[in-house]
């Protein structure tokens, strides 16, 4: 995580004062950082935590440390430093410490003040804030501030016990420091609970001390007992003790630097950032609510139903089949996954080969009938041609809009689907073979060999067949049609675009569609507005012929359950409010 994490300290004689900030490096350290190792510094002292090697004498200490008098440094000059060391964390000469995080390569810098000039000045900043303006109520808890110049801080003040300051306990702050507002407030619970333990260990440390020193010489009553003495005086000759002097822990530092290392790589790790391609679409929750729906269902039965299976029943879902067809092909929630299991079955491979079998009028005239949502009738004896078929054709509707029964021995009314497979034997009722609202698709041997191209293995050819589309109001070849139909043909005929392009060109369209079908959902079926007005908007949407209005109408029956209920609810809730007002 690019991050900084600091320990801050409110100093009595020279307010908020960063003590120890661990930083992360991507880069070869910095010069000065990385001047080699002191001999005889410092032994050798590793330790591993969640793949992280820790080494206290990598560095040799560098004015940009803070540890020099020298003007040019970022960090506070010695004058303004504690004579107790209440300032300061690494002694003068301490190199400071360095992990080194094998997997990713990257180092856990840490110590008083960053090297960089512009990194020391976005925590000096935090620093003071944290101290001083941005605290929470009763100055020790968790805070969030910052602004998108200095980076976005989560500050956690708190206090450490000391029988010799006023109020016998000084005021310290846990910082972390980083550019990426959403991913620290997202890191918001799991920095919470890893600081406020830290912070428990150093209270809890001491909490020891100052008991200890309490029970040797009681130091509330020793203050009673003394004279009046000026503020000011008392001030200047109560220098802060450092925090290892206050805790008893001479590795304070190094643990502490363990810590903030592991802290910055957990947080980074925990969470990774994924490529989102916007909102799920209208078949995306519709295929989640029929799952639900599925499962729902198969909770609710007995092992004594299970068993029992119908005979001649069929049934209906949308979106989905249920029939009497083999186990392999009675459930199907996606037909592209169907596809890539029975690709040795399917006959009709996509749009473009199926508008090439059949002819393009014929196609025309089927698939005006697919987007209008009336009847599509196939009789053959083949029953994977025609769940090829269906597999084809339904990829030009929402998945709401898809109501099939893959096969059936008997007519089942439009109400019940809008892709029926018939054996050939199954007599149609005449007023449907009349009908405007159904086309029939009759597979027919074929009387002469070579009828249609032979685009793949000669066991999944269409010579044997012959393809006779009928309708009751077959459409005329100059008709304008649906704007879809045309976008989908002219695609279709496009021969510089792969299949695979074109399946997306269909997935475009129909969330193109679906928008403006939930456009005219809101208008007309929440907001009740005139006719004119619905017309009005229709020109706006270039959906106002004849076939692009009941192209809308017929997939309003494809929009999800959530986004009608969350629809009804965000429309109707300011009408209640304003009510019961």
């Amino acid at each position: 995580m690019n991050a900084i994490v600091a320990l801050c300290h409110f100093c009595e004689l020279h307010g908020p004062r960063t003590l120890f900030c661990t930083e992360v490096l991507h880069s070869p350290l910095p010069q000065g950082a990385s001047s080699g190792d002191v001999s005889g510094q410092n032994e050798q002292a590793e330790e591993e935590e969640g793949g992280i090697q820790m080494s206290s004498r990598i560095r040799s200490h560098s004015p940009a440390e803070g540890a020099s008098a020298d003007s040019s440094s970022p960090g506070p000059k010695k004058s303004d430093m504690c004579e107790a060391s209440g300032c300061r964390s690494l002694a003068g000469g301490h190199p400071g410490y360095v992990s080194h995080d094998k997997e990713t390569s990257i180092k856990y810098v840490s110590h008083q003040h960053p090297n960089h000039p512009q990194l020391f000045s976005i925590v000096r900043q935090a620093c003071v804030r944290s101290l001083s303006c941005e605290v929470c109520p009763g100055r020790e808890g968790p805070i969030f501030f910052g602004d998108e110049q200095h980076g976005f801080v989560f500050s956690h003040t708190f206090f450490i016990k000391d029988s010799l300051a006023r109020g016998f306990q000084r005021w310290y702050s846990i910082i972390t420091i980083m550019m990426d507002r959403i991913y620290l407030i997202n890191s918001w619970p799991f920095l919470l609970g890893k600081i406020r333990g830290i912070i428990d260990e150093l209270q809890g440390k001491a909490l020891k001390v100052f008991e200890a020193e309490q029970y040797g010489c009681p130091q509330r009553a020793q203050r009673m007992n003394t004279a009046f003495t000026p503020f000011l005086h008392q001030r200047n000759g109560n220098a802060a003790r450092s925090l290892t002097s206050l805790t008893n822990d001479e590795n304070l530092w190094a643990c502490l630097h363990t810590s903030f290392a592991w802290l910055l790589k957990a947080c980074g790790s925990r969470l990774t950032e994924k490529l989102l391609e916007g909102a799920p679409t209208e078949d995306t929750l519709v295929q989640m609510e029929k799952l639900a729906d599925l499962k729902e269902e198969s909770e609710g039965w007995d092992g004594s139903e299970e068993e029992e299976k119908p005979s001649a029943q069929t049934d209906v879902v949308e979106g989905q089949e249920l029939s009497k067809c083999p186990p392999e092909t009675s459930l199907m929630p996606d037909c592209n996954s169907w596809n890539v299991a029975h690709r040795r079955l399917s006959v009709f491979r996509s749009l473009r080969h199926m508008r090439q079998v059949l002819g393009a009028s014929a196609f025309r005239m089927l698939a005006w009938h697919v987007l209008m949502g009336n009847q599509v009738i196939w009789k053959a004896r083949d029953m994977d041609l025609v769940q090829s078929a269906f597999d084809v054709l339904r990829t030009m509707l929402p998945v709401g809009c898809v109501r099939i029964i893959p096969y059936s021995d008997q007519y089942e009314e439009a109400y019940r689907c809008n892709f029926l497979g018939l054996s050939p034997h199954v007599q149609i009722p005449s007023h449907i073979l009349s009908s405007e609202f159904a086309v029939l698709v009759e597979v027919r041997t074929a009387t002469r060999s070579g009828l249609y191209p032979t685009l793949f293995d000669d066991e999944q050819s269409l010579n044997k067949y012959e393809f006779v589309v009928t309708s009751g109001s077959p459409v005329a070849a100059d008709r304008v049609g649906p704007t879809i139909l045309n976008k989908i043909e002219a695609a279709l005929t496009n021969q510089n675009l792969s299949v695979d392009v074109v399946d997306q060109c269909l997935v475009c369209l129909k969330e193109e569609w679906m928008n403006k079908v939930k456009v005219l959902f809101k208008f007309t079926k929440v907001d009740s507005r005139p006719k004119e007005d619905t017309q009005k908007l229709l020109s706006i949407l270039g959906a106002a012929e004849e076939d692009n209005v009941k192209l809308l109408k017929f997939w309003m029956t494809g929009l999800s359950k959530t986004y009608k209920s969350h629809l009804m609810s965000t429309v109707r809730s300011p009408t209640s409010s304003e009510s019961r007002n």
